[in-house]
């Protein structure tokens, strides 16, 4: 990891320290994965065939779930199983427990406006593959959208290495109460989602992480006419710590290495005001990554990292918030007044026992969290996430005499005459 001072740095030189990976925003990534997206919507199913052949490995297809469930409860140790129905429970306790209140105001005597919530009708769920099939993903976003009333699911997710879906993914998807699950990942599944393509119906959000490839498709296709709604920028995975000099070098090493084991493009950065535990930290990630079965990518993750010395923690709270991660480790002797000043966070892990991994599983909040600066403005997933908000007026006759006139006269000042003559009628009709 290379080390920066703070306050050494100059304006440019901070930005550049707090840069995501340049592949993130690679050119040609962008051209191939438009392209893919648009041949898709031109030409439907044919074109998702022939990308997932090319890219997957084989033809997208429907899988039931039910028998590869049992399979895997029969492979799994019952403390595996134990698990994974522990953290079904805590996620579900969590999204359940978290449904907004319809809530009523009378603005004025007579004049009550609602507000009302109502779930999406049909939601797209991207669950990450591949050689490590993320089956804790699809309990972060199945278990929300059930909670939230979503009455139809779709599940996408890539193929095996060896083919066809592995049974702990059908598992997952059992206890969420999901038949069946798409083997098509990549760009070419978000296109199917978006824009429907055989028997994979067009969706009216997508929602899910995924590589750098996952994330643009995602943009492109809600930015495209008829296009989709979409959860957040959700790409490559990010931890930002904050460490003084009570944390634990062996601890703080491990998080990091966490989120680098995901993705070569998965970015970590360390943030002291305690050299020391910069210097601690940093032969305990030599020593950690020795063992580590994915090495190779968490090395291509740490060529990207950095650790930062600042001046106080309130500076590297500063620190943070610029950066703005998907993940804030606060560890602290101290979090809570850290975590009164951070504004821009996915999620924050307050204090040394707060491990990142208890969220990724069952904490019970959700693990799909906004990357690459977008906790500027987006929360990561919740049962808000599969609800839409609707108003809902009522006038009784006594306050729509009271609002027609002054309703008129601000339709006129905006030159909008029917605008208007609809709250005339309104008057006329009560005199």
């Amino acid at each position: 990891m290379k080390t920066l001072r703070w306050t050494e740095l100059s304006e440019a030189e901070r930005l550049a320290a707090l840069a995501r990976p340049e592949q993130r925003s690679d050119a040609s990534l962008q051209t191939g994965v438009r392209a893919i997206v648009d041949d898709i919507r031109a030409r439907g199913w044919g074109a998702v065939v022939e990308h997932a052949v090319r890219l997957d490995g084989e033809a997208p297809r429907l899988v039931p779930v039910a028998r590869l469930a049992e399979e895997a409860r029969r492979a799994l140790s019952p403390e595996q199983v134990d698990a994974i129905e522990l953290a079904h429970r805590n996620i579900t306790a969590f999204h359940q427990g978290s449904l907004p209140a319809e809530h009523a105001v009378e603005t004025m005597p007579g004049l009550g406006v609602r507000k009302i919530w109502r779930p999406l009708d049909r939601v797209g769920l991207y669950v990450p593959g591949g050689k490590t099939p993320l089956f804790s993903t699809l309990l972060m976003l199945a278990i929300p959208a059930a909670s939230a009333g979503v009455e139809e699911i779709l599940v996408v997710t890539p193929p095996r290495p060896e083919g066809g879906l592995d049974p702990v993914i059908a598992l997952a998807a059992d206890l969420c109460g999901i038949e069946g699950v798409w083997t098509v990942g990549g760009a070419q599944a978000i296109a199917a989602l978006a824009f429907g393509a055989g028997e994979i119906a067009r969706v009216d959000k997508i929602c899910g992480p995924g590589n750098a490839y996952v994330a643009e498709a995602k943009s492109y296709a809600a930015s495209r006419s008829g296009g989709p709604a979409i959860d957040m920028p959700a790409g490559p995975s990010e931890l930002l710590v904050i460490a003084d000099a009570s944390a634990n070098p062996r601890l703080v090493a491990a998080d990091l290495l966490s989120q680098a084991e995901h993705d070569p493009a998965a970015q970590v950065i360390l943030v002291t005001p305690a050299p020391a535990i910069a210097d601690a930290v940093e032969a305990e990630l030599a020593q950690q990554l020795v063992t580590l079965p994915r090495a190779a990518i968490a090395t291509a993750s740490l060529a990207s990292a950095r650790t930062i010395i600042a001046d106080s923690l309130e500076q590297a709270v500063e620190i943070a918030n610029l950066y703005a991660p998907e993940h804030l480790s606060l560890a602290v002797a101290d979090p809570d007044p850290l975590v009164a000043q951070v504004s821009n966070a996915g999620a924050i892990f307050a204090g040394h026992l707060a491990a990142e991994t208890f969220g990724d599983y069952l904490a019970g909040s959700s693990h799909v969290l906004p990357t690459d600066g977008a906790a500027r403005a987006w929360s990561g997933v919740s049962a808000y996430s599969f609800l839409k908000a609707i108003s809902v007026q009522q006038v009784t006759d006594e306050a729509a005499l009271r609002l027609a006139a002054p309703a008129a006269a601000l339709a006129r000042l905006e030159g909008l005459e029917a605008h208007a003559r609809a709250a005339d009628a309104r008057l006329e009709m009560l005199k």
